[in-house]
């Protein structure tokens, strides 16, 4: 089964934790949720200070967790 992808976007890093928002109108959008920076940065193999701003796919896991982080 394959997972299901969605477009997101780094909206900033705070400290070692990247803060990402997803792709939709502000009426539906959920908060913003917070993953490792480096995990990401390392996905990408980019360096953590690239990140912001990034417009990003990536996989929907188990709970809703993001993972197979690409560039969109």
């Amino acid at each position: 089964m394959a997972l299901e992808r969605v477009t997101v976007r780094v909206d900033l890093l705070l400290g070692d934790q990247a803060e990402i928002v997803g792709h939709a109108p502000p009426a539906v959008s959920a908060k913003p949720e917070r993953y490792p920076a480096a995990e990401i940065a390392a996905a990408l193999g980019v360096p953590v200070c690239e990140l912001p701003g990034a417009w990003l796919t990536a996989e929907v896991g188990d709970h809703g967790r993001l993972l197979g982080w690409q560039f969109a």
